[in-house]
């Protein structure tokens, strides 16, 4: 079994070695390929031939020193022999498929076993079945085409993760939204309880209390107020210094004001201070009369 790239009959480093060089100044994953062969003539070879293509080259004497190479080391494609004592190539690539499914795996045999290679294909263990001898070009051709389809595999890995990250991102930050928005919605409603209960204290209240909105405009006005003007009702949503100029000096200081031949002090209070309240509270009450 061989795990590392050899050196050249004159010593001198392999074409895979200074390809895998190139490839990692170039920041490009290796692209390793196991030859499983019990030919140690033909494992040399195939080194020979497919170095020039700059492959990691991996070598493994039998089916079993294959699968112990998977079983250690990233592989993207085989190329086994069939007939080999102890495994046959067949049977290799099924348990190859079962070990690493990624891998891209192709039988090269000088036996014509069309029914031992018929089932492997269909069980999809072999992607493609070349004979011995073989033709350089088409042989290289086949492999490159195998590495094609491997970058496409890893490529869509790849993709499919990133999905997951965005898709499972986005859900997070959904979860969030919501969360947020059920804390707004239960502060609302908090609110709401609170509004209620300062209006029916407001209402029953002897004291008149006119509500103004940041506007100026009248947008509440409890039971004693409207007794206290007879188009009570009609007051609301109009320009509280337009429809009770008496009660405003303009300057929304304290003044007094006749009503019904009753004097009245006027008091504006600005809310907002204590609360995300917007607007003023004006209250009434009759000058000279103990509160």
């Amino acid at each position: 079994m061989d795990l590392h790239d050899e050196h050249d009959e004159h010593g001198m480093p392999g074409t895979a070695v200074l390809a895998a060089d190139a490839g990692q100044q170039a920041a490009a994953p290796p692209r390793t390929l196991l030859l499983v062969d019990d030919e140690p003539n033909i494992l040399a070879s195939l080194k020979r031939l497919l170095r020039r293509d700059g492959y990691h080259i991996l070598t493994a004497g039998s089916g079993q020193e294959g699968l112990e190479v998977l079983a250690s080391l990233a592989v993207d494609v085989i190329v086994s022999d069939q007939r080999m004592p102890g495994m046959l190539g067949a049977d290799f690539l099924r348990k190859a498929k079962l070990l690493c499914p990624q891998t891209i795996r192709i039988m090269l045999s000088g036996y014509t076993e069309l029914q031992a290679v018929t089932d492997a294909v269909n069980e999809g263990a072999i992607f493609k079945f070349l004979t011995k001898p073989w033709e350089d070009h088409q042989l290289r051709e086949h492999i490159a085409e195998a590495f094609r389809l491997k970058g496409i595999d890893d490529d869509n890995v790849r993709l499919n993760a990133q999905l997951r990250d965005v898709n499972q991102a986005l859900a997070a930050a959904n979860a969030a939204m919501q969360a947020l928005v059920r804390q707004q919605q239960h502060q609302i409603s908090r609110d709401e309880v609170s509004l209620g209960i300062a209006r029916e204290l407001l209402q029953f209240l002897p004291l008149p209390v006119i509500g103004l909105d940041e506007d100026g405009m009248i947008a509440f006005i409890n039971a004693a107020a409207a007794n206290l003007f007879e188009r009570g009702a009609a007051l609301l949503g109009n320009e509280a210094a337009i429809v009770l100029p008496q009660l405003f000096d303009g300057q929304g200081a304290p003044r007094l004001a006749a009503i019904d031949g009753q004097p009245y002090a006027v008091a504006v209070h600005p809310m907002g201070l204590h609360s995300r309240s917007r607007g003023s509270l004006v209250t009434l009450s009759r000058h000279g009369v103990a509160t």
